[in-house]
């Protein structure tokens, strides 16, 4: 989906006073199932964090400290800044079937359900317990996330992309367009019509011209 529709669809949906906030976009169907018109559900009042103070992105290895899988140390794999939400693959899982009918009972599927940004912990790499984490800057001026008890750094996680590239081990081969290639500038700006260039190139002359034409 292009990101001008979505955009588009963003701008166009009324969100209800009462509307519970999820995982899913408010305009998609399983947004709105959970949603329904006569269904009145108590607002939940998020505390707003500021971009350059979130400390965790995803791929961070976290500890979760509360709920049911406390003590268990897993991979974020998604991230919600405007909830301080953020998924962990394979923990703090909800089991419930989907597409029950009549004659058939459903599938039971497994989903993981969010958790807040303060009932997890980063994991210090260098003994694998959970930390504390403030921003600080090195000496050539770069932002790092530092361990509060260690004072080690705990670098950013390498993410992959969706179609399998990893930008920071990515090497150019041969056929690859060289940056300089790139930020070369070949577009002329010209007041002519294609038309009109088309003919200049291959010589192409032509007196005749177009009626003038009003419109009021």
């Amino acid at each position: 989906m292009r990101l001008t529709t979505l955009l588009s669809m963003a701008i166009r949906v009324v969100v209800p006073k009462d509307y519970r906030y999820g995982t899913n976009r408010p305009w998609t169907a399983a947004a709105k199932r959970l949603n329904p018109p006569s269904k009145k559900r108590k607002k939940v009042f998020v505390e707003e964090i500021a971009p350059q103070d979130w400390s965790v992105v995803r791929g961070d290895i976290v500890e979760i400290l509360a709920g049911k899988d406390k003590g268990k140390q897993g991979k974020v794999v998604q991230v919600f800044r405007h909830r301080n939400w953020v998924i962990l693959e394979g923990l703090n899982t909800h089991y419930r079937y989907i597409g029950r009918t009549e004659g058939y009972r459903g599938t039971y599927i497994a989903s993981e359900a969010p958790l807040l940004l303060h009932d997890i912990a980063l994991i210090d790499p260098s003994d694998r317990k959970p930390t504390e984490v403030e921003w600080r800057y090195t000496e050539e001026g770069e932002r790092v996330r530092v361990s509060v008890r260690t004072g080690r750094i705990i670098p950013k996680p390498v993410v992959q992309r969706r179609d399998g590239i990893v930008p920071e081990q990515w090497k150019d081969s041969p056929k690859d367009t060289s940056p300089d290639d790139t930020l070369e500038k070949t577009f002329v700006p010209s007041l002519k019509t294609l038309e009109e260039e088309v003919m200049e190139k291959m010589g192409i002359v032509e007196n005749r011209r177009h009626r003038r034409s009003y419109w009021y």
